[in-house]
């Protein structure tokens, strides 16, 4: 028996459709209690803040989002007793909105982007609420080094990674998971993905996306930018139609974020795929233990095989009143 919601932080690792001589596995986040990766940062930020005496239950906090930060958040305020003010820009998704305040959060929105979201939040913690910080407190990378890269490290058992891709929005993700798998595999490639349209690391000037989750228009601190050895972008439709094939057609059923991702993992598995190699077959759908090759591969087949693991963050749930899955 768990002790609290909160313990059941964690999500398994799955092969998607990989290309003939490679892997694509993912995290499926989706699986977090709060649906989404933000379960994690928003844990430790917590966590963190009460070992250092800057918060303690019955506080006001206080946290600018374009939702799933503000919904994990939500969810370990409720679990933990803080009142919580969650600032948002009013484009984002009804889902987000509903499910925060769900969990008892205070939903401000506001008429633009992150930046002036942040601004808001800033307005409310000098009028005495407590501020976080996602973008440049470390215990939001340190969250994903601890938990996302420790548990990739153990799923992959036997196997070496050979990319990680990942998104970026406060950075923490790719950061914290980078720095752990780099610890084990010290040749892996780190590659980062950003909206065609707002390709800050790209072009060094923000844009105009509607991607929610990923490229704020603006680089974080928490972004540690020596780990990424290159930048991919990705166009909004291109990600929402990955979306939909992983849905109907391996029945994964995640947002726009992800399918971005999703689509950049299979560019890299087909460049460094080895079609001489017999990997192991995509899912079939069909649990069958005596057809699945073993991880250790016995005659180094899987083993060999490359792998590109990567990141789904949340589930498609909360993005059905944009018209996604239309």
């Amino acid at each position: 028996m768990k002790g609290s919601i909160l313990d059941t932080i964690g999500s398994p690792l799955v092969q998607v459709d990989s290309p003939e001589g490679a892997t694509v596995a993912a995290k499926v986040e989706s699986f977090n209690p709060g649906g989404s990766a933000k379960d994690r940062p928003a844990l430790q930020m917590i966590r963190a803040a009460e070992r250092e005496g800057a918060i303690e239950p019955g506080d006001s906090l206080v946290e600018p989002t374009s939702g799933n930060t503000g919904i994990g958040l939500a969810l370990v305020c409720a679990a933990r007793d803080y009142d919580l003010t969650i600032v948002m820009p009013a484009d984002k998704s009804e889902e987000r909105q509903q499910i925060m305040a769900a969990y008892g959060a205070d939903l401000e929105l506001v008429e633009g982007n992150m930046e002036t979201a942040r601004e808001r939040a800033d307005e409310l913690e000098a009028e005495g609420a407590i501020q976080l910080g996602q973008f440049e407190n470390p215990a939001n990378p340190e969250a994903h080094y601890k938990t996302t890269g420790e548990e990739i490290v153990e799923q992959v058992g036997d196997r070496e990674i050979d990319a990680f891709v990942a998104g970026v929005g406060t950075g923490g993700t790719i950061s914290g998971t980078a720095r752990r798998l780099r610890e084990e595999f010290p040749e892996m490639d780190v590659i980062a993905v950003e909206p065609e349209r707002n390709a800050v690391l790209s072009t060094g000037e923000a844009g105009d996306d509607d991607f929610q989750g990923m490229g704020p228009g603006f680089v974080s601190d928490n972004l540690d930018r020596d780990l990424i050895d290159r930048v991919e972008t990705v166009r909004l439709e291109d990600a929402e139609d990955e979306c939909r094939r992983l849905a109907r057609e391996e029945g994964v059923l995640v947002g726009q974020s992800s399918g971005a991702t999703s689509l950049v993992s299979q560019r890299i598995a087909d460049e460094i795929a080895d079609p001489d190699l017999e990997c192991p077959d995509p899912p079939s759908g069909v649990a069958d233990d005596a057809a699945t090759p073993e991880a250790d591969g016995g005659d180094g087949r899987v083993d060999d095989c490359p792998l590109v693991v990567t990141v789904f963050w949340d589930s498609g749930e909360r993005y059905m009143s944009t018209g996604l899955f239309d």
